[in-house]
């Protein structure tokens, strides 16, 4: 509503919003402190910090700055978050509150605001530890941060849908944090941090047509989105919205202002500058091609400066300025600089920078993975884009042939970039087709962003790795069966009492097997396994293993998990989390699918029924 009121002026708007900050002041803490007003150690309700400070800053009522003042008293109440105290002391994230992502970094937005409100930069000091400590051991190589909505543990960062990370929200809210920083600092370090969000995981949790948002968005598997009313719908869209008030900044040096280029996409921007009016319009070949004009539009001639954001991966990059003989060139604390001249109507600024591929070796939670970047853009291996090539997880960034860079553009619009992977059965790399991350996946397809090095690749790969997963019951958790990791496990239930569920794999075209491993995904109090009781008018026995030997055609049994306990009462617990079963073949057979089929288990709960899964593998020996 605030925002509302600054760009339309509407009176009923900001009284509206004074209506509401009374109210507070009304309730809190004279009925109530602010920490038992809300979740997560408080920091759900102390999130209100920033608008509260906006409110004092539209009307000039110190009542409403005096409330703010409260709310970092409040943090240090018996039971509070701690937020300020904790991070001042320089206790890590993840040791702070509860270590809730996006409660906390709006917590530390609100702080950057009081601190433009105030004047006072120590409040600052703890908001920059907390940012360094993100960026050091929490973030993400696409520019979100936290899984399972919390910090945890420095450079624990698994990527897998099942680890339900990076919230949209706390992308977004991350972004609001560094664009606070980069305005109040002038730091370049925080517009890198915008521009690889941006571009990476806030693009990549809209659908392409963007009619639909993830609330989390996985670097592997496939992306979850849903039109669903939830936060993140709202906050993806806001994301999007504050692109074009990080794209240019003003700036003063000595006596004279100037303008500052953030982002490199073509963008034009009017503003007043050097006593006047004057536009500045980027006509920019990013990400395609390594360069941009900027164009001056001004009445008179003015002086300012320019500067422009460098980023590592953007090295060398050269400013040449109408009528100048030599370039501009070298980053000075992340930025390339044009000191104060006389610019008049027509100038123009030739911007030339470095755009090629490389390659990033995962460490930590990615150890023995790499990944393809181009410029600011993380790269993903769309199993779509390579039909004749296997799934994500049984390929290899290999070395590329020599003289040929990692990743090469091979289409502009949409972007499409040549790579060379390996592959188990391949003794040479062959090329294949990488898209952004932005890009991967936009209509449900399996894409990784991390993929093996030649020393991780399988050896002996399951012959149903790039196959279309299925289950009898969609089930309420986001994992997958055919990604070579028994950690990651789906289930089918759905409150619901079924006689049989099955788990299946269907492939595009046939394989000879000899051998099918079933992988048991979890034990629930109230069910997860298969009941292969042999009593009982309902009694299924052991799961089956069945095939269909062409597309669409009949299942067939082709024998049973005779390894898999028959597990006595309504306890499943004794089944490991990954337990494989095996069963081996007497015959070869050519299948076009395998799936293994039994009667779900209802625990504690005989009312309902469903079984998980964490593997279904099949192998030709």
């Amino acid at each position: 509503m605030l925002a509302f009121y600054r760009h339309t002026g509407s009176r009923e708007a900001l009284a509206a919003c004074r209506r509401i900050g009374d109210l507070l002041i009304a309730t809190l803490p004279a009925k109530k402190s602010i920490i038992q007003a809300g979740e997560h150690v408080g920091m759900a309700a102390t999130s209100v910090l920033e608008p509260v400070v906006l409110l004092y800053r539209a009307t000039d009522d110190s009542r409403y700055l005096d409330f703010a003042r409260y709310i970092l008293r409040a943090w240090d109440e018996p039971g509070g978050p701690q937020v300020l105290s904790a991070l001042t002391a320089k206790k890590p994230v993840h040791q702070t509150a509860n270590g809730k992502a996006y409660e906390m970094l709006s917590n530390l937005v609100g702080l950057c605001e009081l601190a433009r409100a105030t004047g006072d930069r120590s409040l600052l000091q703890p908001v920059v530890f907390a940012w360094q400590d993100i960026v050091a051991h929490q973030l993400y190589i696409s520019g979100t941060t936290s899984h399972r909505e919390h910090f945890h543990q420095p450079h624990d960062l698994p990527h897998k849908a099942s680890s339900n990370m990076g919230e949209t929200c706390v992308t977004v809210t991350w972004m609001q944090l560094n664009l606070q920083l980069l305005r109040l600092t002038g730091e370049a370090r925080y517009g890198h941090e915008l521009e690889r969000s941006a571009f990476n995981h806030l693009a990549a949790a809209q659908r392409p047509d963007g009619a639909q948002w993830c609330y989390y968005t996985p670097l592997e598997g496939a992306k979850p989105f849903t039109a669903g009313t939830n936060c993140c719908l709202s906050s993806g869209p806001r994301g999007m919205a504050l692109l074009p008030q990080m794209a240019y900044l003003k700036y003063r040096q000595g006596a004279h202002e100037g303008i500052g280029l953030n982002l490199f996409e073509t963008a034009r921007i009017t503003t007043r500058l050097g006593g006047q009016n004057i536009s500045v319009e980027q006509d920019s070949a990013f990400p395609r091609v390594g360069n941009s004009v900027l164009r001056l539009r001004l009445k008179a001639p003015a002086i300012f400066g320019v500067k422009v954001r460098t980023p590592q991966w953007a090295q060398p990059l050269r400013l040449r300025a109408a009528g100048d003989k030599n370039a501009v060139s070298g980053a000075s604390n992340g930025w390339t600089t044009i000191a104060p001249r006389r610019w008049k109507n027509g100038d123009r600024i030739t911007i030339t920078f470095d755009l090629s591929a490389r390659v990033v070796k995962g460490q930590h939670t990615d150890a023995g993975r790499a990944a393809l970047l181009w410029g600011p853009l993380v790269l993903a291996y769309d199993e779509s884009r390579n039909p004749d090539l296997p799934s994500f997880n049984t390929v290899a960034v290999a070395a590329p042939p020599a003289g040929k860079m990692p990743a090469t553009l091979q289409n502009a619009a949409p972007l499409v970039f040549k790579a060379y992977l390996l592959t188990a059965r391949d003794a040479a790399p062959r090329p294949a087709v990488l898209v952004p991350f932005a890009e991967a996946g936009g209509a449900g397809e399996r894409f990784a962003v991390w993929l093996h090095t030649p020393a991780t690749l399988p050896k002996n790969p399951s012959l149903l790795a790039s196959g279309q997963q299925s289950r009898s019951r969609q089930g309420n958790i986001a994992g997958d069966i055919n990604d070579g990791d028994s950690g990651t496990y789906v289930v089918t239930y759905d409150g619901n009492k079924r006689a049989l569920d099955w788990f299946a794999i269907t492939l595009q075209k046939p394989v000879t097997i000899g051998r099918v491993v079933f992988a048991h995904g979890h034990s629930f109090h109230d069910g997860g396994w298969f009941d292969a009781g042999e009593e009982g008018a309902d009694a299924f026995g052991k799961p089956q293993v069945q095939v269909q030997r062409e597309r669409n055609g009949p299942w067939q049994t082709v024998g049973t998990l005779d390894d898999y306990p028959v597990i006595a009462g309504k306890d499943g617990t004794a089944l490991r989390d990954g337990q494989m079963f095996t069963l081996r073949l007497k015959q070869p057979q050519t299948v076009v699918a395998v799936r293994v089929i039994g009667k779900p288990a209802g625990g504690d709960a005989p009312h309902q029924s469903f079984a998980s899964c964490a593997e279904l593998q099949a192998m030709a020996r």
